[in-house]
């Protein structure tokens, strides 16, 4: 996955986020958000694949830091699912 594919993927969280704000959760499909947290954590294992071939300290810090928050977006993934999850049962 690009960096362009990985701000696509937040982009929707956000938008995913920004729905479920509005009261319109009903709208966001759970398979979405499995596709958008699959693609989230093909690069989650990418990133920690290449953390561990790389040498150079400043790249590792910069991968680290790119993993932390591809994991925190994941973690928002999750969150938001069990959201829809909750707005399905009630209805």
């Amino acid at each position: 996955m690009t960096e362009m594919g990985l701000g696509k993927s937040i982009g929707k969280l956000d938008d995913y986020y920004e729905r479920l704000a509005q009261n319109k959760a009903g709208k966001i499909e759970p398979d979405h958000v499995d596709k958008v947290l699959g693609k989230l954590r093909v690069k989650e294992d990418a990133l920690k694949t290449e953390i561990a071939e790389t040498l150079k300290v400043s790249k590792k810090e910069r991968l680290e830091a790119k993993l932390d928050v591809v994991q925190k977006q994941i973690q928002r993934g999750e969150w938001l699912r069990e959201q829809i999850e909750a707005d399905r049962a009630e209805t």
